[in-house]
């Protein structure tokens, strides 16, 4: 038995038995862990993926957003983009959520930092309604609407608001020659008799309608018709302005940073006369422009009557996420004491009704 060669022991050098027929050969293994990693394959980087965009969406809030802050409108398209500073909410909201569920510290710090100065920026520009103004009596009371009437398509919707809400002033943008035609008809004329009107097409004609006595009748430079007069109110001298600069479209920035500016330097010139400037402003309390406006002492009526988010434009399905940008402006002694927005068909803004106290 010890010379069969087949039941014979063989030893390796480290004393392992080998050769045997029913010896199992020893086979290299792999770790568990290898083998599943290499039967997967690479794994997508998704989330790091996803934490770049979340990153780039941030990127694209904070530059208006350091702009606002800094004071300054910018160029395009921060400009443009500031008309809808609000709703920088709502990124702002969904990339602090990505980071807290992804863990993501910097993404989550940065999108805190992003909705602090927005909520910040949102908040009212301007001193609150007079206490008691309301009750208090004064003067005169009177409304004035302002309406962007789009080119003129909607003169029907304009003649009907005056017809129903009866404005004592109205400041009416883009009156084309429908408009001008319609505004001069017999009816409108005993409804208002005196007014001062800036013709021309498209969107360049605008026209001041009153009840009461007009005065000297003016026109503040820009591309676009913006006429003026003093009124006479129950004695008193009330200087209005019709107010429509260009829109902040990257070819017109220039001229709609020129026409703010002259307006702002009608705020600031007025002295002691009240003073009313109504109209589309194409700029909302986010833009520095308009509140080197209502630094002057103007008072933005929506904001007198706790509505200074409303937006007016566009009139269409996207209106929630839209800007307020056509104002009732007053100075001191003038107060608004309510505030509506309405609809004009045919228009692509809502028009502002000011219900004016003169103390």
């Amino acid at each position: 038995m010890t010379g069969d060669r087949y039941h014979r022991d063989k030893r390796d050098g480290r004393g392992t038995v080998t050769g045997h027929p029913l010896q199992p050969t020893e086979r290299t293994t792999r770790p568990r862990t290898e083998r599943s990693a290499r039967g997967r394959g690479p794994r997508p980087p998704r989330k790091h993926t996803f934490s770049v965009f979340v990153g780039l969406v941030l990127a694209v809030l904070s530059v208006p957003l350091a702009y606002r802050g800094m004071d300054d409108d910018g160029p395009t398209p921060i400009a443009q983009l500031l008309a809808f500073l609000p709703w920088f909410l709502v990124p702002g909201w969904l990339g602090l959520l990505y980071s807290v569920l992804a863990r993501r510290g910097l993404l989550a710090v940065w999108s805190i930092a992003v909705l602090m100065a927005t909520v910040g920026f949102t908040l009212p520009e301007g001193p609150d309604a007079p206490q008691g103004a309301a009750q208090r009596t004064g003067k005169a009371r009177f409304r004035v609407l302002t309406a962007n009437i789009h080119l003129g398509d909607a003169t029907g919707g304009l003649v009907k608001t005056l017809r129903r809400e009866r404005p004592q002033i109205a400041s009416v943008q883009e009156c084309d020659a429908r408009c001008v035609a319609e505004l001069n008809t017999p009816a409108m004329l005993d409804a208002y008799p005196y007014r001062h009107i800036v013709g021309g097409t498209g969107a360049s004609g605008s026209a001041l309608l009153s009840v009461y006595p007009l005065e000297e009748p003016s026109t503040l430079e820009g591309r676009l018709g913006m006429p003026g007069a003093v009124a006479d109110v129950s004695g008193e001298r009330v200087r209005v302005q019709v107010v429509h600069p260009m829109p902040p479209t990257p070819e017109a920035l220039r001229s709609w940073r020129a026409e703010l500016g002259r307006l702002k330097a009608f705020g600031a010139s007025r002295g002691s006369t009240p003073t009313i400037m109504a109209g589309d402003f194409n700029a909302s309390q986010d833009h520095a422009a308009f509140r080197d406006i209502l630094h002057t002492g103007m008072n933005d009526a929506a904001r007198l009557t706790g509505q200074s988010r409303t937006p007016t434009w566009p009139d269409n399905r996207a209106r929630p996420m839209g800007a307020q940008i056509d104002h009732v402006l007053v100075s001191d002694p003038l107060t608004a004491v309510e505030a509506r927005f309405l609809e004009m068909p045919g228009s692509d803004h809502l028009a502002v009704l000011a219900d004016i106290k003169l103390f």
